[in-house]
């Protein structure tokens, strides 16, 4: 029996104040790979907490039998310094209160950290390079020295993410059905992973343009492989985000459910051994471009009334919502139509129903690119 607890101490930015960050390591310490699972990176996004509870406990009993082919750290609350963002009997904990940023953007571009030195010791045997890059990254994180709360939190996750072949960072959206971000180089993988989860959609970029924690480990390699065409640079991690339908939706039978069927997608991946925990779902949609789905914003404060329900197909130019004016001489009384941009299916809507300009209110995901879409892909 291999579960061991790791807990970091984060020294806070205020006098007097420290925080933990818990996690557990499990299987044996000379398996080949390497899996890390995260939840909670956006605070308010606590689906995946319940997740990797059920699925912290599936992972003891089948370490306990020696079924573990691979070293798993789960972080089931990745983000405490969100979790502590609580103010006017709200919790909020998608921003750092210290800095404005995003917990899930403006993660380190480590291509740029290695490339310089890794480009001299690359060579022909592609193992080789991945110990190489792996080996250079430990070394920029190590001559690190994180200062604020916020940076040795990151400090701490990115290195448990070095050497991990895979990196599953479990979120959740507004009101959605299961959907996950990935990218295109680990298709098949996330194919897998897909069916497992049930997921509506797979959205996938290179770059989305907000370098968010998946995206920046699953990039290394890309970019590497970009830069060095003449060398053998394989897709050393497949990372991802999973987004685990709505805030609302954590339940024990539902999450159990999605912990078991992430504990296939495990087993399929050969990480885990033993009988199959279920029979494999059916397939899922194959995954399209971020680029062809339809971020559906509001250009006026109003309240929503939506026409559509998830998992609807719709056209372009179909009314997703009206928009009920709450100002003006129309206040209470005109209702603006919300269009979509793209034929495609409804996988996310807004719990909030007051809305301002700029606001989200849906995803639309379709299969030809759009042209507004621009360099930035994400909703925030």
């Amino acid at each position: 029996m291999s579960c061991k607890r790791i807990t970091h101490v984060i020294r806070g930015d205020a006098p007097g104040k420290t925080t933990e960050l818990n996690g557990f390591r499990l299987g044996p310490a000379d398996a080949p790979r390497k899996v890390l699972l995260q939840a909670a990176l956006h605070a308010d996004e606590q689906p995946g907490i319940l997740i990797l509870h059920h699925l912290l406990g599936l992972l003891k009993t089948a370490d306990e039998q020696n079924l573990l082919n691979a070293r798993f750290v789960l972080f089931p609350m990745t983000n405490p310094l969100g979790m502590g963002d609580i103010g006017f009997r709200q919790h909020q904990g998608r921003y750092d209160r210290a800095s404005g940023v995003n917990f899930n953007r403006d993660w380190p571009d480590l291509y740029e950290a290695v490339n310089t030195t890794v480009a001299p010791l690359l060579g022909d045997n592609a193992s080789a390079n991945v110990q190489q890059v792996r080996q250079a990254l430990k070394a920029w994180l190590d001559g690190m020295i994180p200062v604020t709360a916020l940076q040795q939190q990151r400090h701490f996750v990115m290195q448990e993410a070095i050497d991990a072949d895979y990196v599953l960072d479990l979120h959740c959206d507004s009101d959605a059905l299961p959907h996950i971000f990935s990218v295109p180089q680990s298709a098949a993988v996330m194919q897998s992973l897909s069916d497992w989860m049930g997921a509506a959609a797979t959205l996938m970029t290179e770059d989305s343009g907000g370098s968010s924690f998946d995206e920046v480990w699953s990039g290394l390699w890309i970019k590497l492989a970009h830069a060095h065409p003449d060398r053998p640079l394989p897709m050393a991690c497949h990372s991802a985000t999973l987004e685990y339908r709505g805030q609302f939706d954590v339940f024990d039978h539902l999450n159990q459910d999605d912990a078991q069927r992430l504990y296939g997608f495990l087993q399929e991946q050969g990480l885990i051994g033993g009988e199959r925990i279920r029979a494999r779902p059916p397939a899922t949609p194959a995954g399209t471009d971020l680029a062809a789905t339809d971020m559906v914003r509001v250009e006026r404060a109003g309240l929503l009334a939506y026409r559509v329900r998830l998992g609807d197909q719709v056209k372009a130019g179909e009314v997703l919502a009206d928009l009920i004016a709450l100002d003006g001489e129309g206040a209470f009384v005109q209702r603006i139509p919300v269009h979509a941009e793209t034929d495609g299916v409804v996988i996310s809507r807004a719990i909030n129903k007051y809305v301002w300009p700029g606001c989200s209110v849906a995803k639309v995901a379709g299969k030809q690119k759009l042209a507004s879409r621009g360099r930035y892909l994400l909703q925030d």
